[in-house]
C-alpha cells in the first residue's frame, strides 16, 4: 500500500545492482510512494548488473559515477537537477566494496593499498557526496541523506575485515557532516544499520550464511529483510522524520541488543 510521502520530492539512488540490492529495493519503493530521482551506479558495477530495467520500471535516468571521483560526483548532481527540474530532496548512498575481503585476505595481514580503496569507496565517497551538494546548493531545506552501514562499526566481527573500519568512518563522517548540512540547510545526515541480508556484497562475505543464521536466532524479531530496509529508509526520506538527524539507527529485529537468546542456547546445549 502507498501513502504517498515522497509525492513531488527529487533525488538520488546510488548502488542498485540487481533485484537483491536494498537500493533496488528503495528504488521501487521511492517510486511507489510519488517521487522521481536519478539512478547511478559504477560502469563496472553497471555492466555487471540490470540497472537498465530498474530504470525502466521506475521511468528513470541512468547517471554513470565512480563514486571516488570528485569529477563524476559533480557530473552527477549536475544532471540530476538539471534532469528532475530542481534541488533534490533525499540521497541514498549505497556504496561498499573491500579488495581484501574479496580476495580472502586476514585483517592480520591486509594491503594497505587495497585497504585504502575500502576507505575511499565505502566511507570518503559519502563525504564527497554530501560536499559536492553541499557546494553546488543542490539540496532542497529539510532534505534527507541517508548512508547504509552495519554494526561491524560498534562490534567486532572478524570476518568482517576492513570494512568494519570503513563503515566506522561512514558513521563518523554522517554525524560530522549532520551537523554542518543541519546548521546550513536543515539537511538531515543519517545511517541504517541493517541485519545481514543476502545481497550480491553481502554474501560475498565469507561464512556469511552461518552468521545470517546466528544473527536470525539472535535477534526477537529475526532478520530485517532488504524490502523492509527499503520501507525504513522510505521514512526518513519523508516529513515524518524531519527532526532526526545524526543519527546510526539499527534496524536488525533487535539483534543489537540482545547478548543472547533463548535459540541459540538450544544450539549451545545440543552440542
Amino acid at each position: 500500500m502507498a501513502y504517498g510521502l515522497l509525492n513531488g520530492k527529487r533525488g538520488i539512488i546510488s548502488g542498485a545492482l540487481d533485484e537483491n540490492s536494498i537500493a533496488w529495493k528503495v528504488a521501487l519503493k521511492a517510486k511507489e510512494e510519488g517521487a522521481i530521482f536519478t539512478l547511478t551506479n559504477a560502469p563496472i558495477a553497471m555492466r555487471m548488473g540490470a540497472i537498465k530495467e530498474l530504470a525502466e520500471q521506475c521511468n528513470a535516468e541512468i547517471i554513470p559515477a565512480d563514486a571516488t571521483s570528485v569529477e563524476d560526483i559533480e557530473n552527477l548532481f549536475t544532471k540530476s537537477t538539471d534532469i528532475l527540474g530542481g534541488k533534490l530532496d533525499f540521497v541514498l548512498h549505497s556504496i561498499g566494496m573491500s579488495p581484501n575481503v574479496r580476495k580472502g585476505k586476514a585483517y592480520t595481514d591486509l594491503n594497505y593499498d587495497w585497504f585504502k580503496q575500502s576507505i575511499d569507496i565505502s566511507a570518503l565517497s559519502f563525504h564527497k557526496m554530501m560536499q559536492t551538494a553541499y557546494k553546488q546548493d543542490a539540496m532542497n531545506e529539510w532534505g534527507s541523506i541517508v548512508a547504509l552501514t552495519y554494526m561491524a562499526a560498534q562490534r567486532t566481527f572478524p570476518f568482517y575485515g576492513d570494512m568494519a573500519d570503513a563503515k566506522s568512518v561512514l558513521e563518523s563522517i554522517a554525524r560530522s557532516f549532520g551537523y554542518q548540512y543541519g546548521k546550513y540547510r536543515n539537511v538531515r545526515v543519517n545511517t541504517i544499520s541493517q541485519s545481514p541480508t543476502p545481497t550480491k556484497a553481502g554474501s560475498g562475505i565469507g561464512g556469511f550464511d552461518k552468521f545470517f543464521d546466528f544473527a536470525d536466532k539472535t535477534a526477537p524479531l529475526g532478520n530485517a529483510t532488504a524490502d523492509q530496509c527499503a520501507d525504513y529508509v522510505i521514512t526518513l526520506f519523508s516529513d515524518l522524520t524531519r527532526m532526526v538527524t545524526m543519527q546510526n539507527l539499527f534496524h536488525d529485529g533487535g539483534f543489537s541488543m540482545t547478548g543472547i537468546s533463548e535459540d541459540v542456547m538450544a544450539l549451545i546445549n545440543k552440542e
